[in-house]
């Protein structure tokens, strides 16, 4: 992911949360295709990694730090984090 704007990552967050209803309404009664269910756990990935991109800017911005430097972290490390 590369460097974006507090802007363009809600949108992008706006955008995963958008499909990743989509896809959950779908579920119901019918169910999901092995690709739809691969697809909902990628985005639900992506999206804790983008919240976790946001709240990196947020927190450097907040002690005067420079917000550009936050880096998205792998999945797997964003993953792991306690909610």
């Amino acid at each position: 992911m590369r460097d974006m704007a507090d802007e363009e990552i809600i949108s992008r967050i706006d955008e995963l949360v958008e499909e990743e209803r989509e896809l959950r309404k779908r579920a119901v009664g019918n169910g999901l295709t092995v690709e739809e269910q691969g697809r909902l756990g990628l985005l639900e990935q992506r999206l804790d990694q983008c919240w976790d991109l946001l709240r990196q800017r947020r927190a450097n911005a907040e002690f005067n730090q420079d917000p550009n430097a936050a880096k998205a972290r792998p999945i797997d490390q964003v993953e792991s984090y306690r909610q």
